[in-house]
């Protein structure tokens, strides 16, 4: 069965239903391909940070997320080594100076939202792309199924693995040797936990508990990877067992979050990133083929911009592509697709050096605050704390603009 589709979406995560949402405030239809049987929520939650609500308010689903997720009104790093707090930062509600905006956003929340304000027959569950092939001025999207989509534009939001990456020539992202375990703890009669981010760091490993609302805590834990994990990956009683006894110096109240988290709910999973030089060098977009989000700059979490990223992504995208499209009625398929690359285009400058900003600082973050040993506990805890965390609303401090261009 084959059919014509003008904008085929590969993934319905982050990146891919925030462009879909994006075209659909444009008036543009498109088909988004979704792999497994339903929305797919891995990692429980991530920051939301400055730059990812002004994003959402762009597509116009902001204020309805905001009253579902407390406002954080600071952030501290503290030592695990000595206990002692090295960098903090309050963020007034009327924090006018930068304007900064804080939440921390359970990712199926997210994806329902946007998935609500498309048109039903938007996204295509079960439909798994296998190859990719091009047919003049159309790409034929062959699925596991045996069915073939001609598609006048592609987009690859498909994750770390993705076809579409591949299809334009990225490599496969590169294990940075280091892996994540995340988690989210629900507390029934509210938790007691200030409206703040809260991150630990020491002895090579990174930690941290954020609340997404008062009832609802979610964390994080960072470390250098080993053989271990293949054996952690198959019993979560291990992988909590191994959390816990690598923790060091913390509150109480706070190691009690790991404590009380089921093992079934701890989630691992290794560190990968595109190397800065590829994606400067690299096709981010080749005729009416293109990549956003995981699929274009897989990232560390250290800076937590990966799913901000993904909502900048989506966002540029539809404006380019809507501009791209603006008036087509009566255009020949030539001028058509000249249009669509030329759009492309535009996306691809717009955020190749965003995106090789973001990795190469999560990177670098990343590698400072999980080394060990006297002199670079010395150097990250009484001389560049504050820069760290400065780095992170450094990141936040984008802009991505509006759907529209004027």
């Amino acid at each position: 069965m084959e059919s014509v589709e003008d904008i085929v979406i590969v993934g319905a995560g982050i990146a891919g239903l925030t462009t879909a949402l994006g075209l659909h405030r444009r008036g543009i239809r498109s088909l988004v391909l979704e792999s497994s049987d339903g929305l797919r929520a891995t990692g429980f939650a991530f920051t939301t940070w400055t730059n990812a609500w002004r994003a959402l308010d762009a597509v116009g689903i902001g204020e309805p997320l905001r009253p579902l997720h407390n406002r954080l009104f600071g952030m501290q790093i503290i030592s695990t080594i000595s206990g002692l707090c090295t960098a903090e930062r309050q963020l007034d509600a009327t924090d006018t100076q930068r304007g900064h905006e804080i939440r921390c956003v359970q990712r199926r929340t997210l994806l329902e939202t946007l998935a609500n304000e498309l048109p039903s027959s938007t996204i295509r569950y079960s439909s798994k792309v296998v190859s990719i092939e091009e047919s003049g001025y159309l790409k034929l999207v062959h699925l596991s199924d045996g069915s073939i989509l001609k598609a006048k534009v592609l987009i690859g939001c498909d994750g770390v693995n993705s076809a579409v990456a591949k299809w334009l020539g990225f490599k496969e992202p590169a294990f940075v040797g280091r892996s994540a375990i995340r988690g989210c703890v629900y507390y029934e009669h509210g938790h007691s936990f200030e409206p703040k981010f809260s991150q630990y760091i020491g002895e090579g490993v990174r930690s941290g508990v954020i609340p997404c609302d008062d009832k609802s805590i979610y964390w994080f834990f960072t470390f250098s990877s080993s053989s271990k994990n293949e054996e952690m990956e198959e019993s979560p009683a291990k992988m909590k067992q191994f959390v816990l006894g690598k923790l060091g110096k913390m509150p109480d109240n706070v190691r009690a979050v790991f404590e009380k988290t089921e093992a079934d709910n701890f989630i691992l999973s290794p560190l990968r990133f595109r190397p800065p030089w590829d994606i400067l060098w690299g096709n981010i977009s080749k005729t009416n083929v293109c990549v956003a989000g995981d699929a274009f700059h897989p990232m560390t979490p250290d800076v937590g911009q990966g799913g901000c990223a993904a909502l900048e992504d989506g966002v540029v995208l539809s404006r380019c592509l809507g501009e791209a499209l603006r008036e087509k009625q009566g255009m020949s398929s030539e001028e058509e697709y000249k249009r669509i690359e030329k759009g492309l285009q535009s996306y691809t400058k717009e955020r190749r050096w965003r995106a090789v900003e973001l990795v190469s600082t999560a990177y670098m973050v990343g590698y400072i605050e999980e080394s060990n040993g006297r002199v670079w506990n010395f150097l990250r805890d009484k001389v560049l704390a504050g820069f760290l965390a400065g780095q992170r609303f450094k990141m936040a401090s984008y802009d991505c603009g509006k759907l529209s261009a004027s």
